[in-house]
């Protein structure tokens, strides 16, 4: 009897979720200290006081100097300990339903898509909390006077110290933006790059490869960084506030905003605009280029597609 009408092989669930996490982890190795760049950006006037930086190549220079190459690095373990809960889940999830919505072959509507990205996000970012709670001060430690520096060893210290310190309910402070940012991330990125590419290859220009993976990656991170950074901003300020008189800095999101708006301005809310693409392109370049890369391989040697596409 003839296998040629068979179903050809699916990757499992639990192979979609790790291909993603290790995708975003190898991607965060290179963009690193562009993250710690982008947050010491947004943290910069926080208060109303005097901003540290004039530029972003003012703000590298300034950190390189003062805190050296280890201090470009600080708080690569958040990061990488980010990416394995926070990027293992949205691009898990996204993979497992995007597969589960595509009918005949044919990939979901942009709607749908938008709607499996939010979902997707959302959840990995309430996974990831923890995680960005710790990235977020470890890479702002150094801004800091030596006598209000917490100094973190490491993540786990990190997320140790917050629980015995502050309880543990502090590992999720700030879970309703960070929440909604992954919302709007994972809507505009991941829905992008899949529409992006898919308008892409329609076209006569471009086929499945690396090429077409590099550009669809850099539209869709344009895209994101514009629609997400004034909720991002909200995040990180609220992530890395301090109990002023017992009472906490801010009130919620809406009053991170109001705050910036009112003490420096309606464009400071896109402030860090160019080390927040600088890092989030690159970010969303290597990371789909990994993870379809890693699909591709998988499909090819285990699998014995021949296809040659990787599934996003």
């Amino acid at each position: 009897m003839s296998n040629t009408n068979r179903p050809p092989k699916q990757m499992s669930k639990s192979i979609k979720f790790v291909f993603g996490g290790a995708a975003g982890m190898g991607a965060t190795v290179f963009v690193q200290p562009l993250d710690l760049l982008k947050n010491r950006m947004q943290l910069s006037g926080m208060g109303g006081g005097q901003k540290q930086y004039k530029t972003s190549f003012h703000a590298f220079s300034a950190i390189f100097k003062n805190e050296g190459l280890s201090g470009i690095y600080s708080g690569l373990s958040a990061g990488l300990l980010r990416q394995a809960t926070y990027t293992t889940t949205r691009l898990g999830i996204y993979s497992s339903l995007f597969d589960v919505f595509s009918k005949e072959g044919q990939p979901p509507n942009f709607l749908t898509k938008a709607l499996i990205g939010v979902t997707a996000g959302g959840c990995g970012a309430f996974v990831g909390t923890p995680a960005e709670i710790a990235l977020i001060r470890m890479t702002a430690d150094g801004r800091l006077p030596v006598a209000e520096q917490r100094g973190y060893k490491n993540v786990f210290n990190a997320i140790g110290r917050i629980i015995s310190e502050e309880g543990i309910f502090t590992l999720w402070r700030g879970c309703i933006p960070t929440v909604g940012r992954a919302m709007v991330v994972n809507a505009a990125q991941l829905a992008s790059y899949s529409q992006a590419k898919q308008i892409l290859i329609s076209s006569s220009y471009f086929k499945e490869g690396l090429f077409l993976h590099f550009v669809a990656s850099m539209i869709s991170g344009l895209i994101t960084t514009a629609a997400s950074m004034p909720v991002d901003i909200a995040k990180t300020r609220i992530q890395n506030m301090k109990m002023i008189d017992g009472k906490p800095e801010f009130k919620g999101a809406f009053d991170v905003l109001g705050k910036v708006v009112r003490q420096e301005g309606f464009f400071s809310l896109w402030k860090g605009f160019t080390p927040y693409y600088a890092r989030l392109g690159p970010h969303t370049v290597l990371t789909f280029i990994f993870l379809e890369q890693m699909n591709k391989m998988y499909k090819l040697y285990v699998l014995g597609d021949t296809s040659g596409g990787g599934g996003l």
